[in-house]
């Protein structure tokens, strides 16, 4: 019989000792993601973006994948002058990460999505688990792109809500260009050297000129995509108070009206350990002009909100990086022989694999979650604000941490292959690190949880939605009871340790960790009900038995036959 090239590519691919599933399209074969959508989406958007969702999947798993590992090899470099010896700065970035950003800023429309109607063809604007779930598939191929797509599109969204009208005006047409060519990136500039999580100890400084503008000077220490067009930069303003009341936030224009460079340079790039692809560096800033965003002294307060939206963005990067992680898992696992059996067929890896499809799936589920949370908080519905502020740091902080263990093991199931660079899983591991360091680590996260907690009300808005989730779910009465009691312990937890004050933040990263795998089993559990996925069901169980209930180490943890029962 004869066969096309596709089905011969496929045919070594099975049967190859050496299993490949490059050229997997990853929306179509990833069989819980459609009926997912399909749950969460409003009908209309659903049925509209499944090419585009089965495009992307192509992508990622065919072009992107290789462009990916190919940008991470040439990382970007930094220029100082042109070839005639002017001083002209530029980062020289490969043409495969230029063709990725074309495909992630162009085609896809990634960083303008939520701030403008018509794209993709649709007449509305898309709502927000459009672009996360776009986002989902592309960062399985590619992770370090996402940081600048991220930040752009958090700085649209930052400028529109807090910068005057005039200010948006300027530049609201740069930022939401539809073509690639006229499409501005934004970038943050937070971090210095003494003031990383510390952003009271910020010592750039911001003083007024003459012309309405605001001249700052200033080193910034770890500022990623630093050639953006703009970027979202804090700064003491001279003769305010110390500490966080006497910073603010500023607009930074990488060109000048009259078309010159802005009085500030890079000062070299940074040599990470994940994202090699996008470059990362050092600024000095000497008088550079910046616009004030917002109300003067109130600068974090605005920027957190560019800051939670990253954060969100961080999580949902994770999840994706898991879901690619534990793909690849999976596909060895069902074509790599040993011992005269497929890997999948042994008892312990099934149970291995078991444990990396649970964190990967909770991560899911709080993408979806949260992405609907912030649509009913932009929409000004009733405590949708209220739940955004806590599901945002439960995604940053425990799926980004999950993500470093279920990329690691997944590296291993691979085996030797795994620990090669030509490979997926290496890229995985280093980028996966990064999501528990960006936009605030697991301690500072940890304790923004108890913060929302505190000064926003927001365990009572996750108990009241959980418990809305769980009385849809048709399930076993013993494990809808055990979710319902795991759900009230972990917000008793929590309430514990914010009232306790300081001595109860040390309790912060136990009470998140408790709060998220409480709430995701439930969620899970109400997905599985509404989608008749018998899986999912299993994988909320797992949630349950391995990460929430009490444990003996020298006992088999199982799933309680009372919770197979119908209910």
């Amino acid at each position: 019989m004869n066969m096309s090239p596709a089905q011969q590519s496929l045919e070594t691919r099975t049967v190859h000792p050496v299993p490949d599933r490059h050229g997997s399209n990853l929306y179509t074969t990833d069989t819980q993601f459609a009926p997912l959508l399909q749950l969460y989406l409003p009908q209309d958007v659903n049925a509209h973006l499944q090419p585009y969702l089965t495009r992307m999947g192509e992508l990622a798993g065919g072009r992107l994948d290789e462009l990916a590992l190919i940008a991470d090899k040439n990382p970007p470099t930094l220029a100082q002058r042109t070839r005639t010896g002017q001083d002209a700065q530029r980062i020289d970035k490969h043409p495969a990460y230029v063709e990725m950003e074309r495909v992630a800023y162009g085609d896809f429309s990634l960083a303008i999505m939520s701030h403008r109607e018509g794209v993709l063809g649709w007449a509305a604007k898309l709502p927000p688990l459009a672009k996360y779930a776009l986002t989902y598939l592309f960062v399985q191929a590619e992770f370090g792109l996402c940081c600048p797509l991220s930040m752009t599109d958090s700085l649209t969204r930052t400028l529109r809500k807090f910068g005057a009208p005039a200010l948006v005006d300027k530049y609201w047409a740069q930022l939401t260009a539809t073509d690639f060519a006229d499409q501005a990136q934004g970038a943050m500039f937070m971090t210095e050297q003494a003031a990383g999580s510390d952003i009271a100890n910020t010592q750039t400084l911001a003083a007024p000129h003459a012309d309405g503008a605001w001249r700052l000077t200033g080193d910034k220490w770890f500022c990623s995509n630093p050639d953006a067009a703009f970027a979202m930069v804090l700064a003491r303003v001279e003769g305010d108070p110390p500490g966080m009341k006497g910073v603010s936030l500023f607009l930074l224009p990488r060109r000048l009206d009259d078309g010159s460079s802005n009085h500030y340079r890079i000062i070299r790039l940074k040599d990470k350990l994940g994202t090699r692809s996008m470059a990362s560096g050092e600024i000095q800033l000497d008088g550079a002009v910046a616009y004030l965003v917002g109300e003067q002294g109130r600068g974090f307060a605005q920027m957190a909100d560019m800051v939670n939206n990253s954060r969100l963005s961080n999580g949902v990067r994770a999840a994706g990086m898991m879901r690619r992680a534990v793909a690849e898992a999976e596909y060895i696992a069902q074509h790599r022989q040993a011992f005269g059996k497929a890997l999948q067929d042994m008892p312990l890896m099934r149970r291995q694999l078991d444990k990396l499809r649970m964190r990967s799936e909770q991560a899911r589920t709080m993408v979806l979650q949260t992405s609907q949370a912030l649509q009913r908080s932009d929409a000004g519905e009733p405590g949708g604000y209220a739940l955004l502020r806590i599901l945002t740091p439960l995604i940053k902080f425990r799926a980004c941490r999950d993500a470093r263990k279920v990329t690691g093991d997944a590296m291993e199931v691979r085996g030797g292959c795994g620990y090669i660079e030509e490979w997926s899983d290496p890229r995985l591991v280093r980028d996966a690190h990064l999501g528990s360091i960006w936009e605030g680590t697991s301690n500072i996260v940890a304790l923004d949880v108890l913060r929302a907690i505190r000064r926003e009300d927001s365990l009572a808005a996750l108990q009241a939605h959980a418990a809305a989730l769980l009385a849809q779910t048709q399930a076993a009465p013993a494990f809808k009871q055990a979710l319902h009691a795991a759900m009230q312990r972990a917000g008793e937890f929590a309430a514990a340790a914010v009232a306790a004050n300081a001595d109860g933040e040390r309790l912060a990263r136990s009470a998140a960790s408790a709060l998220y795998n409480s709430f995701t089993a439930i969620a899970m559990a109400w997905e599985a009900s509404q989608t008749g996925s018998a899986q999912r069901l299993r994988w909320a169980q797992l949630v349950l038995v391995h990460r929430v209930l009490p444990r003996d180490p020298l006992q088999e943890a199982d799933i309680p036959a009372a919770w197979l029962q119908t209910a």
